[in-house]
């Protein structure tokens, strides 16, 4: 996997993926940005919420879950010093659908967190404390 990250102007960053996206990063007026994008560490929070709910969606889709809407909040907290590295995470779903079964996603939340999701496993290695819970909505 390669990436570029390329310096516009100020602290506004453009990052383009080898599978052809790309994304403006950009600072607070603070540190002499526009806010014109997240910040970094921002972008590292939503990677980590993208991967965990593509491992939910995914191993609920297997085990026949009528899901209808997935959606991963997440609160974090950083050190006080530099680097300000995150410190804890936590996940919460919320996973709306029909019939859908709280042992199945408790299973998902697990595998997710425990073996598939790339980004938590690094991050929770990194000495990140990484906690996770779920709510279901059935209709």
């Amino acid at each position: 996997m390669q990436t570029s990250v390329h310096w516009l102007e100020n602290v506004a960053f453009e990052a383009k993926s080898e599978s052809g996206h790309q994304i403006v990063m950009d600072g607070s007026a603070e540190y002499g940005g526009e806010n014109r994008g997240p910040r970094p560490m921002e972008l590292i929070l939503m990677g980590l919420g993208g991967c965990a709910s593509f491992d939910i969606v995914t191993i609920l889709k297997k085990s026949r879950q009528d899901v209808t809407d997935v959606i991963c909040q997440l609160q974090a907290e950083r050190a006080d010093t530099i680097p300000a590295v995150f410190t804890k995470i936590h996940l919460h779903f919320v996973i709306t659908g029909h019939e859908v079964k709280e042992k199945q996603v408790a299973k998902a939340v697990e595998l997710s967190a425990e073996k598939y999701c790339s980004a938590s496993k690094m991050l929770a290695d990194g000495g990140v404390e990484i906690t996770h819970d779920f709510e279901i909505i059935n209709v």
